[in-house]
């Protein structure tokens, strides 16, 4: 059973006034779940726990973006920061808004990563646990 979170009214508007959305929260909380639920059918998944798909993100980062052209929602992202800059440039060569949905833990490397590459390209999400709301029905 799903329980809707209240942070996917955000994405679905926050989701596409940026390039890309990053979403951040502990191991477990549903970050993927909420995207895949909010993206439209189109958009290509791909995991960074795939050790081959983390292999070409991290070793051949434009290869990677060239067989994912977006939109995309890129889960565990913290594995492959090599694609951050590759995906900076990908924006800034005119791709629409909504084009990147990422997900990551909340660890400061990764947070220092995309909001270095990234800055003013990205909306930065957080989602925690269930609130009593959520839990609720509310």
């Amino acid at each position: 059973m799903y329980i809707k979170r209240t942070l996917t009214q955000i994405i679905n508007s926050v989701g596409y006034q940026f390039p890309a959305l990053l979403i951040t929260g502990p191991r477990q909380v549903g970050k993927t779940t909420c995207l895949q639920l909010s993206a439209d059918s189109g958009r290509a998944y791909v995991t960074m726990d795939d050790t081959k798909e983390r292999i070409m993100a991290k070793n051949e980062p434009e290869l990677f973006l060239q067989r994912y052209p977006g939109p995309i929602l890129i889960d565990e992202i913290q594995y492959a920061p090599e694609l951050l800059p590759y995906i900076k440039m990908a924006i800034d060569s005119g791709r629409k808004k909504g084009e990147f949905w990422l997900t990551g833990s909340q660890q400061f490397h990764l947070m220092a990563g995309v909001t270095e590459s990234l800055a003013g390209r990205v909306a930065i999400l957080q989602l925690l646990g269930f609130s009593s709301r959520e839990l609720d029905g509310h």
